[in-house]
């Protein structure tokens, strides 16, 4: 006999398909990174990455109070600074990039959640995460810097710092650095998993962030290791972090998933920018439809696990779910 149980039966109309979908995409998950650079009135695309800007303190604001608008609540900035040097002291500066944006973006919008990274990389005349000596990253010489830098974004007004320099013992230190301030409310979003990966070369050009000598593979994740990106995760919540992110997303699906079903945190995960440019650059040639490109895209690394995903896409998903 034909067999009884027919699938096809609840793909028929729309209406079935809404009814037994088991993947839902909220704006409310989404965070928006933005890139942010001193200065007035600027708002200057970037080259690798379409439609995406670096923006003054106060363009920033323009830019939050649309994605708002739009559904988006949570922001990402990454600071561009004026002057590098070896240290990256730009990083901890009051009057810094983050720090003024984070400032105007809190007075404009109370209730809108804004995150930091915390790294050096953008800020150090070398391109690399932490302290350098004998052409080598530091690893304990960089965490009071890498805490300096997330005490000034906390007294700003950041609401979650991100610390994604992959440095052993940064969340313990960000955190006991936090604690003695007083800033005992503010979370940490750890980049717990990033991984050495190749999908971040337009980023490097947005953020200025090119190593001017080797590579990070020194210190970011192994791609091919997935056991060793569940102790990570189990290292950063040991020392307190209260979220945990895999970096990048789509190649890492299984990561997001193990992490998911291993871990009692909160996942996130990076949809990075070289994921952005390669869906943005074959859409236009023609060679996929874009909008739904990006909501399967987001909806599978939800489905993978992720319950924050960070994407460039944000404020256009969020418009496309209405």
């Amino acid at each position: 006999m034909f067999p009884a149980s027919r699938p096809r039966r609840l793909r028929r109309t729309p209406a079935l398909r809404e009814l037994t979908r088991e993947t839902f995409l909220r704006p409310e998950a989404f965070v928006y990174p933005l890139f942010v650079r001193k200065g007035k009135g600027v708002k200057s695309e970037i080259a690798s990455m379409p439609g995406q800007y670096h923006f003054s303190p106060d363009t920033i604001v323009t830019e939050a109070g649309a994605a708002l608008e739009d559904g988006v609540r949570s922001v990402l900035l990454f600071g561009l600074p004026d002057a590098k040097d070896p240290q990256g002291s730009e990083a901890w500066a009051d009057d810094g990039a983050v720090q003024q944006a984070t400032a105007a973006l809190k007075k404009a919008f109370p209730d809108l959640l804004v995150m930091t990274d915390v790294c050096l990389c953008e800020y150090t005349s070398h391109g690399h995460c932490g302290v350098v000596e004998k052409g080598g990253v530091v690893n304990d010489a960089t965490l009071p810097l890498l805490a300096k830098a997330a005490v000034s974004h906390a007294r700003a007004g950041a609401d979650l710092v991100a610390p994604s320099d992959m440095m052993d013992g940064r969340v313990a230190a960000i955190r006991e650095a936090l604690d003695f301030e007083g800033l005992t409310d503010t979370a940490i979003l750890s980049y717990a998993a990033k991984y050495a990966s190749a999908f971040y070369g337009p980023f490097r050009e947005a953020a200025g962030s090119t190593p001017q000598f080797g590579d990070r593979r020194a210190y970011q994740m192994d791609p091919a290791n997935v056991e060793e990106a569940m102790r990570e995760i189990a290292l950063d919540i040991d020392e307190g972090a209260d979220l945990v992110m895999v970096k990048p997303a789509l190649a890492y699906l299984d990561v997001i998933r193990r992490a998911k079903d291993a871990f009692p945190v909160p996942i996130a995960a990076y949809n990075v920018s070289g994921e952005y440019a390669m869906l943005e650059a074959a859409a236009a040639r023609g060679w996929l439809d874009r909008e739904r490109a990006i909501l399967e895209t987001l909806t599978s690394i939800r489905r993978a696990g992720a319950s924050i995903i960070l994407t460039y896409h944000a404020r256009e998903a969020a418009r496309l779910l209405r």
